[in-house]
């Protein structure tokens, strides 16, 4: 078994027994697509909600509008079935406090709202879901089972 790292703004695949982590989740959204008949999982690191806001070259996995759909692509090439795929979510805390309530400084929760639609969009359920708060987050898929473990600060660890 290997543990596959996706970094941040970046996006992988696993298939059973490998598992597949990220760290670092705390504004950003983990997100994890499992097909559990093919057992093949796949992970994105989103920093960003919209690839509107990319200036010259565009990084794919970093904004959660192109990240999923690129995400989805890739496990279907690796022979993962769109229509069994669902979803889970981590991550898209507020980790810092403003005094200014603006839209812009909603990061977390804008990631965690993008990456929703665009999961809708392709028609993916969402089964779990562990967002929001302050504390920042590690993740780790087991593409045997599909279980999600995350790791908070503090909080110590629990299964999606």
């Amino acid at each position: 078994m290997n543990v596959i790292k996706v970094g941040m703004a970046d996006l992988n695949i696993a298939k059973s027994p490998d598992r597949i982590r990220t760290t670092g989740l705390g504004s950003c959204v983990g997100v994890v697509l499992f097909d559990n008949q093919n057992k093949i999982g796949g992970m994105a690191h989103v920093m960003l909600p919209d690839s509107s806001l990319s200036k010259g070259m565009l990084n794919t996995a970093k904004y959660a509008n192109t990240a999923i759909p690129k995400l989805i692509e890739d496990m279907e090439r690796a022979g993962a079935n769109r229509r069994k795929l669902i979803a889970k979510l981590a991550g898209g805390a507020q980790m810092f406090a403003f005094s200014v309530a603006s839209d812009a400084m909603r990061i977390g929760p804008r990631n965690v709202e993008a990456c929703k639609l665009a999961l809708n969009e392709a028609r993916i359920p969402i089964l779990a879901e562990d967002t929001g708060g302050n504390c920042g987050r590690t993740i780790e898929l087991d593409s045997c089972t599909g279980i999600l473990n995350i790791r908070t600060v503090n909080q110590g660890v629990k299964e999606l």
